[in-house]
């Protein structure tokens, strides 16, 4: 059964038409989306989707707190380790969704870091994530250390230099390169 991975910045708080035409395609294969919690792409897509009536979501949350959950679907709550907060903490829930979804739409905004991650999760376990670029209003899928690269070429280069320190990025790209 395919799971789709949806999820993006906390910034873009509204869909484009072309997202939405996306979801749509989603919805109309009756493909199970897991999605987040957090405000901003992971609030505004379970808005369309509850409008939609669609009820085959999953919403993915830390712990018992499950800040959004606007069609009342089922819930995973994922566990934190003890001491874990901020970044890392939302991010053990990104992993878990990475690892139960075949397939990832991701909504980037070209600086997320919570984002970038997730793809970057998805394509380690060869699962192909169709990334919409928000500046450019553009699709591109993700498979591999060197199409990351090619997005990065679209990015602001501060915010290039950013997200490498703090992901991590130059060794993370080398593993995937590893395993391409």
């Amino acid at each position: 059964m395919t799971k789709v991975f949806i999820g993006g910045s906390r910034r873009l708080s509204c869909l484009s038409a072309a997202v939405r035409r996306r979801i749509d395609s989603i919805v109309g294969k009756r493909f199970t989306v897991l999605i987040g919690d957090a405000n901003g792409a992971d609030k505004a897509v379970q808005q369309y989707l509850a409008g939609q009536g669609y009820q085959n979501v999953i919403v993915f949350c830390m712990a018992d707190n499950c800040r959004n959950n606007i069609g009342g679907w089922p819930t995973r709550n994922i566990p934190a380790a003890k001491g874990t907060h901020g970044f890392a903490y939302y991010a053990t829930k990104d992993r878990a969704m990475a690892d139960h979804a075949s397939h990832g739409l991701m909504l980037w905004d070209g600086d997320s870091k919570g984002t970038l991650n997730s793809i970057i999760n998805l394509v380690r376990q060869r699962k192909p994530a169709v990334v919409y670029f928000a500046p450019t209003k553009t699709f591109q899928t993700i498979r591999s250390a060197g199409d990351i690269t090619e997005l990065f070429s679209k990015c602001d280069r501060a915010s290039v230099q950013r997200l490498e320190r703090e992901l991590a990025i130059p060794g993370a790209l080398y593993d995937l390169a590893l395993f391409p």
